[in-house]
């Protein structure tokens, strides 16, 4: 069984020019983190001034000294809103989220909650920005935990995967909860029809993984809200048998960095056999927009970011070195997050789920 129908190629270009050109004509504000990621503030106030629109307005959260030398002359779709301190790296995320509220990332978090800006982006400390959002912007009701949901680059389309990172242990039914939050994102998000779910286990039997992982299965094969393929395994996330893959976000996490690392070392040794001999070097000229497209495809910042789905406001977090165009790629996801019915999609299907329990899981 494989997901939804797909082209026999998708190009991010033309995934990010539908997030960009979608329906929607409102003017969306979203708060971007100057001083977060290692290209911090040159890459960001690069890729803000790609985005800024009659359609987009962006708040550049930062520190004023670094950041108006930057900019151009005062632009219409910019505003700069003054934030000294930065959460880096190696703070915890917890304590951060509380502690500095003068920061780049909980100053932006507030002028979401404030209804100055309907998403925030950030190429930050995840672990911050996923407190800080708890903290500030709030859950969806009936969300017990948020998860990172992140496109990930696959032939022929990408697909959804979840968690990646947010929460490194799951209960069953946070499992649920992320297949129900990944499967809206799927659907609104990305525009698949009808997307199909696998969560990620160590075979495709009902009876492997973790005693969690198991009763994760029997809950997903009982609620009828849940198109459900079953149990994938490691080898299929890129063989895309399915359109959304749900795990724990320690398993996620390393998932998706092996992903990508392995994408990047393929990629390098293509390069060195093309740059090989002159026969090779002619073979790649021959095939180079061919292998143009497959690099872009492999290229976790064409699109964008991660979005922290269960929240009551699209929080995107971006990769951490991620350059102009990831920037911007994350800029128009956020955007994407605020016209699309991914919220209220999210909190109709939970709100199914509290009417039977009468609680949060």
């Amino acid at each position: 069984m494989t997901g939804s129908a797909a082209p026999p190629y998708t190009s991010p270009h033309e995934v990010t020019a539908a997030w960009s050109s979608a329906s929607d004509d409102r003017v969306v504000t979203v708060a971007v983190d100057a001083a977060g990621g290692d290209n911090a503030p040159a890459e960001v106030v690069l890729g803000v001034l790609r985005v800024a629109s009659e359609r987009l307005h962006v708040i550049l959260v930062g520190d004023e000294e670094q950041v108006t030398p930057l900019l151009p002359a005062p632009h219409p779709h910019i505003t700069l809103v003054h934030a000294p301190d930065v959460i880096g790296y190696d703070d915890e995320p917890a304590h951060a989220a509380r502690d500095k509220t003068d920061s780049s990332i909980v100053v932006g978090l507030r002028l979401v909650r404030e209804g100055r800006a309907d998403a925030f982006v950030s190429a930050g400390n995840t672990g911050a920005v996923v407190a800080a959002s708890v903290l500030h912007v709030r859950r969806l009701k009936g969300v017990s935990r948020p998860a990172i949901c992140t496109i990930m680059p696959c032939m022929p389309a990408p697909i959804a995967f979840l968690d990646a990172g947010a929460n490194a242990e799951c209960r069953p039914e946070q499992l649920l909860q992320f297949a129900i939050m990944g499967q809206a994102f799927a659907q609104e998000v990305m525009g698949l029809h009808h997307p199909t779910v696998g969560l990620l286990s160590i075979g495709e039997e009902p009876s492997k993984g973790t005693p969690d992982v198991i009763e994760a299965h029997r809950l997903l094969v009982d609620d009828p809200r849940v198109r459900f393929h079953g149990n994938v395994e490691g080898r299929d996330i890129m063989n895309r048998a399915v359109d959304v893959v749900v795990t724990d976000g320690f398993t996620g996490n390393v998932a998706l960095k092996t992903i990508e690392g392995t994408a990047r070392a393929i990629l390098h040794a293509l390069r060195s056999t093309i740059d090989s001999s002159v026969s090779t070097k002619l073979a790649g000229l021959l095939l180079r927009a061919d292998l143009l497209r497959l690099k872009a495809a492999l290229d976790p910042e064409e699109y964008g970011g991660a979005l922290l789905v269960g929240m009551n406001a699209p929080i995107v977090i971006a990769h951490g070195n991620s350059r102009a165009t990831g920037i911007a790629n994350a800029i128009r996801q956020g955007r994407r997050g605020v016209v699309s019915d991914l919220q209220p999609t999210i909190a109709r299907e939970l709100a199914q789920q509290l009417s039977r329990s009468g609680s949060i899981v």
